[in-house]
């Protein structure tokens, strides 16, 4: 088919071309009618231009544009003019010209549209926009979304391709092996039985490859955990992986800070400090109640307990007595009445953790009122002086037996005071490390110990000769990367010391012929000199939602799945056919009272 090809973008229309003929390409965006004169926005993903087909125009070419409709796909050829002085639009890229029409072909056109397409977001229900994404994607909002994506993660290649690493592809089809979540698998129909696992992440790819020489590698991995979908979770999801030899922590770190900061500069030209601050992860429990702190605002959890000792408030006291915890953070006075109705929200939110104990105070002519007030009085000046009370302020306190759970709680209360006394700046990034996380964690359900990130992560020096006399004292080095209150990437120092390794495997439960049938090609190649080796995995969805002011990945990713991992556009998952499931050695074993959905 032949047509009018462009020789210029929409948006790339200019005063320099004032005078010439020109051709472009592109969507009907706008059609307005003024009596004789018909005025078209035309949009293809470099911008808008105005097209007019005047009273001079033909009555062929008038009849052509009083024909088309919102989203034809046309070529227009014509005469670019400038704009009269009172009809320059200064908030087009091209709203200084126009194009006078010679001629129009339509070169498609478009059934009634399900939405309308703007400049902005749709406020269409989200499973509409997914079953038309690819109108959505015309949207000027998503087109500056996977713009900014894609000189994201350009501006990564050319920094670290700068600094001697290599991108290398890792396999999408490989042995299933346990990281964490479930596996999406992937029968083979040559071995009967057999399958294929999509990679949770490229982690034992990855430690190979440094065994093999390649100090430093990268990749734009995609993922697969077959987990449930949140806000910032999807079941195929991209990563920055990266790995070097001959490294430590501090060499790791420092490789981050300066990738983020060409990174931010580059894209957003935001300039970022040249360190992040660092957190040890009981300081951050402690102090935000979580180990992902946004620090954009100074709300702090205090450790409330030795008032609680000194009080006459018994339930408080006892939770103390018998090894618990009390945290307290202060609500400062705003705008805002804090009505008791107000005040005991707060205690509501942290219920969602199975909170024990919720009360509260307040400041009101310099004394302690209302509430737990009358518990405290004895102390109430120190109280006041400790932590610098003025009247208004509110002292919101939660107590329990359980260290993790009192933090979580607290942590719950500090992020909604964030939200009501709106504290966040979504303009303003504030990074930071936490690290010296514990290697492992207890299971409650399964009595044994477990591997805090994996279990092919180093123990701190210290702690390898002592490890499996007291693991939960035991410090890995570990480090996550946190940005506004989010984890934007974790990373670890690997294991390369098999007999260490094999440590680790015992602390877990996990037995040598588990190991060996799982891990047995890994520890097969850390018999062959593997360096000493770390990395880290930014997710690349998850910092792009950050950076483009979005609270869903799903809005910087051009084709993903809805809350429940379904694709309305290709209804996917779907059934297949009993000759491709033949094929694949399966048969489809339906629960009682399963109807096809």
């Amino acid at each position: 088919m032949k047509f009018l090809k462009k020789t210029v973008n929409c948006g790339d229309v200019s005063l320099s071309s004032v005078g010439k003929n020109v051709v472009v390409n592109g969507w009907v965006h706008r059609k307005r009618e003024h009596g004789a004169i018909t005025f078209i926005n035309l949009r293809d993903r470099y911008g808008i231009v105005q097209i007019i087909v005047d009273d001079k125009a033909s009555s062929k070419l008038k009849k052509i544009a009083q024909n088309l409709k919102f989203e034809y796909c046309i070529a227009v050829k014509g005469l670019v003019r400038r704009r009269a002085k009172d009809l320059v639009n200064p908030n087009m890229k091209t709203g200084a010209v126009e194009i006078i029409a010679q001629r129009i072909d339509i070169l498609s056109t478009c059934e009634l549209l399900p939405f309308q397409i703007s400049d902005k977001k749709t406020d269409a229900k989200e499973d509409l926009r997914l079953k038309y994404r690819y109108l959505d994607l015309r949207s000027g909002a998503m087109q500056k979304h996977i713009a900014f994506r894609h000189r994201f993660v350009k501006a990564i290649r050319d920094y670290l391709s700068e600094r001697d690493f290599f991108e290398i592809e890792t396999p999408t089809l490989i042995r299933s092996t346990p990281e964490g979540a479930r596996d999406f698998l992937v029968p083979s129909r040559l071995y009967e039985g057999k399958f294929y696992s999509l990679p949770q992440s490229p982690q034992l790819m990855k430690q190979l490859l440094m065994v093999s020489g390649f100090d430093r590698y990268f990749q734009i991995a995609r993922c697969y955990r077959d987990e449930d979908a949140r806000g910032d979770r999807q079941l195929e999801f991209t990563q920055l992986d990266l790995e070097m030899s001959f490294v430590t922590r501090d060499d790791v770190l420092r490789l981050m800070e300066g990738l983020f900061g060409y990174v931010f500069k580059k894209v957003c030209s935001i300039k970022l400090p040249s360190h992040f601050r660092r957190i040890s992860y009981k300081d951050a429990m402690n102090t935000y109640g979580c180990d992902k702190p946004d620090l954009r605002y100074d709300v702090f959890i205090n450790d409330f307990n030795r008032e609680a000792e000194l009080s006459s408030f018994d339930v408080a006291k006892n939770v103390v007595k018998e090894g618990g915890f009390v945290k307290m953070i202060v609500l400062p006075k705003s705008d805002i009445e804090y009505s008791r109705k107000f005040i005991e929200s707060y205690g509501e939110n942290a219920k969602v953790y199975k909170n024990n104990l919720f009360f509260y105070m307040k400041i009101e002519n310099g004394a302690l009122e209302t509430g737990a007030a009358k518990f405290f009085k004895s102390q109430e000046k120190d109280i006041i002086k400790k932590y610098n009370l003025k009247d208004g302020d509110v002292l919101l306190c939660v107590a329990d037996k359980n260290w993790k759970r009192v933090c979580a709680q607290a942590s719950s209360i500090r992020t909604k005071i964030a939200a009501d006394l709106n504290l966040c700046d979504p303009k303003r990034f504030e990074f930071c490390w936490i690290v010296d996380f514990p290697l492992f964690s207890y299971n409650e359900e399964t009595s044994h110990w477990e591997a805090e990130h994996h279990m092919f992560s180093m123990p701190q020096a210290r702690f390898i000769d002592t490890l499996e006399e007291n693991p939960g004292e035991v410090l890995g080095d570990l480090y996550d990367l946190v940005l506004n209150g989010n984890e934007v990437a974790s990373g670890s120092i690997r294991i390369h010391d098999i007999e260490l390794q094999k440590k680790i495997f015992k602390v877990c439960n996990y037995s040598e012929e588990s190991a060996q049938k799982a891990f047995g090609f890994l520890l097969e190649a850390f018999k062959y000199g593997p360096p000493p080796h770390g990395g880290i995995a930014p997710g690349i969805d998850r910092l792009c939602m950050l950076l483009c002011e979005q609270d869903s990945i799903k809005e910087v990713i051009a084709f993903p799945k809805n809350t429940f991992g379904v694709s309305p556009m290709d209804d996917s998952p779907s059934y297949v056919s009993e000759e491709q499931l033949e094929e694949l050695h399966l048969k489809i074993v339906k629960k009682e009272n399963d109807n096809e959905a």
